[in-house]
């Protein structure tokens, strides 16, 4: 049995870390240009060099996204990049242009090279090509099942990588490769600037009528026609392991420090308990849905891996996300009188009864003794976002630990 690799995304160096000490065994992060989350807050090189690492000091890999797809104006700074990554010592590049793939194999091939989804990797001998040139690991299209999966695995060298998205958002696309924002704003998805146009909602207007609405309907329920659910295999880990993926992939370079901790802590836990024994792993199974349920998510798929999907895969009537709980912010130090110190995301009071996540699956409610602004002075709120705070709670929690609120709107 193949031990899978969790691999989490980081959109910045304080949500790397987070990814880290709550369970991946791999993260995969974008520099400020050449990936495909333009929008992401990215990584600058300080940032990326401090990212790889603390990683690397606590045994974890790191992976570099340089997966757009290349124009002939981007290869003299793709040469540059490339350059600066081989000083670096990321474990891997993400690359999905054959050109993209030629510089990163003259200019670093000391590191390791994973060919992108958006290369559209949807069978057999494509694998087999992608080792030829020298990637150490292929992502799977979206588009196939998990039987597909292991009829590559049958038929590919045992020691090429298969990594696979298991959560996260699904874009209405082959293999993530979209033309909507392209035609509707300029944006170029495939350069990393998507305005998700899949998540809008659309009517049909008769040219000799302007400004006359009719809706699509697909059926009653509404008009969000390219509106996704979102992937989640956590009731699956099997039937992955069985399929013979490499590598389970977590969607989500523009997702708070929150969602990757929740979803990074329940995936850890779920397949440490399966490696551990079937038996455990169908125990603990309440929890892994209840905790995955946690994070900010558009109801849930399984996507293509157990068939094509149909009209119960999409959300007609709105394009909102279910968000259970509030995240309020990581804890960055605790003092010796057990305050402790982070910058708060969302507003919060004195009085008020939220919750510590921890990295090892506990979760404690705790209330709010007293708050402290950044000169000391004793408050009652933190109103404004990224306040220094330093708080008192009825326990107290460790350095890394996430705060937390339940979302009574949610």
């Amino acid at each position: 049995m193949r031990k899978p690799e969790l691999l989490v995304p980081a959109s910045s160096l304080e949500v790397l870390k987070t990814a880290v000490i709550f369970g991946a065994d791999a993260v995969y992060i974008g520099g400020e240009a050449f990936g495909l989350r333009a929008k992401a807050k990215n990584f600058s090189k300080q940032e990326m060099e401090e990212g790889i690492a603390f990683a690397h000091e606590h045994g974890v890999r790191v992976h570099v996204t340089a997966n757009i797809l290349a124009h002939n104006y981007d290869l003299e700074g793709a040469r540059k990049y490339f350059l600066e990554l081989k000083e670096m010592k990321p474990d891997a590049l993400i690359i999905a242009d054959p050109g993209m793939f030629t510089l990163a194999r003259e200019i670093c091939p000391e590191i390791d090279i994973h060919v992108s989804t958006q290369a559209n990797n949807t069978n057999y001998m494509t694998y087999r090509f992608w080792y030829e040139q020298g990637a150490k690991r292929v992502v799977s299209a979206r588009e196939l099942s998990l039987a597909e999966i292991k009829e590559i695995r049958e038929k590919i060298p045992q020691d090429l990588e298969i990594e696979s998205f298991i959560h996260g958002a699904m874009c209405i696309s082959y293999s993530g490769r979209c033309l909507l924002s392209s035609y509707f704003t300029g944006r170029d998805a495939n350069h990393g600037a998507c305005t998700h146009p899949c998540r809008w909602k659309y009517a049909v207007v008769e040219e000799k009528r302007p400004g006359e609405y009719l809706p699509v309907y697909e059926n009653e329920r509404g008009t969000y026609i390219f509106n996704s659910k979102d992937l989640c295999m956590i009731e699956h880990i099997p039937e992955l392991i069985d399929a013979g993926i490499d590598s389970f992939k977590i969607e989500g370079r523009m997702k708070t420090a929150l969602y990757v901790a929740t979803v990074a802590r329940t995936y850890r836990r779920a397949i440490d308990d399966y490696l551990e024994s079937e038996e455990k792993y169908r125990t603990n199974m309440k929890w892994y849905q209840e905790e995955i349920a946690k994070c900010t998510y558009r109801q849930f798929t399984t996507g293509f891996y157990f068939g094509k999907p149909d009209e119960n895969t999409q959300i007609y009537d709105n394009n909102t996300y279910v968000n259970e709980y509030i995240y309020l912010g990581i804890v960055s130090s605790v003092d010796d009188a057990g305050r402790a110190r982070f910058e708060q995301r969302n507003k919060f009071s004195v009085g008020d009864e939220i919750e510590i996540m921890k990295p090892d699956g506990s979760n404690i409610p705790v209330k709010v003794l007293a708050m402290y602004n950044k000169d000391g002075d004793e408050v009652e709120s933190c109103p404004h976002s990224k306040q220094l705070i330093d708080v008192a709670l009825s326990e107290t929690p460790a350095p890394y630990d996430i705060l937390r609120v339940r979302n009574i709107d949610g």
